[in-house]
């Protein structure tokens, strides 16, 4: 099966070698928004073997290893490790609705996933419309594109010659969006430092 990729339209300013912004469809936003449906054990899995800094993982680490003999009989280690994202996209949700133990449900009818402690969430993960171009700031800060928009940031960002600046296509695969959400934690120049 192949990979899950999302893709990115990148402004780069050469000159002062950083993301001015990124222009991102439907998908791409899709899945930037919810990692905010990450649960924080999640989060500490995926990034512990990339090296995640602070006391989390050790957190983690002591209840992964803490003998079940120490646990509470109706109580089961993974609720706490494993918990189940209400996210449905492919790139981050590695605890899919679909799978068995959980107590998610899909709808027969109508291919929305059921979950007792969230919202409904769209069977195919959709969150925003798809009629609209998205601008990504290199903070993550997203909001729908406008041609005024782009024109004031690049004079917010000092850029005098378009000839300074340069559209790069980027991808992002399961490499990348595991970089992407290390870095997010620890930056605010997050688009910068992955693709400069």
């Amino acid at each position: 099966m192949a990979e899950s990729t999302v893709s990115m339209k990148l402004l780069i300013d050469k000159r002062g070698k950083r993301v001015v912004f990124a222009e991102a469809g439907k998908d791409c936003v899709d899945f930037l928004f919810s990692i905010l449906s990450l649960p924080v054990a999640t989060i500490i899995r995926l990034l512990r073997e990339e090296g995640m800094d602070g006391s989390l993982p050790n957190l983690y680490k002591s209840l992964e290893n803490l003998n079940d003999d120490y646990i509470e009989p109706d109580k089961k280690k993974d609720f706490y490790l494993k918990p189940v994202s209400s996210s449905s996209l492919p790139l981050l949700a590695l605890e899919a609705a679909s799978s068995t133990g959980n107590n998610s449900y899909r709808c027969n009818y109508c291919s929305h996933y059921i979950d007792p402690n969230a919202q409904v969430v769209s069977g195919d993960g959709s969150l925003v419309k798809g009629v609209v171009t998205y601008m990504v700031m290199d903070d993550l800060e997203i909001k729908p594109m406008s041609t005024i928009s782009s024109i004031t940031l690049l004079n917010d960002f000092n850029v005098k010659y378009v000839g300074a600046l340069k559209e790069k296509v980027v991808h992002l695969g399961m490499d990348e969006a595991l970089e992407l959400l290390k870095i997010s934690l620890q930056s605010k120049n997050v688009l910068t430092e992955l693709f400069c």
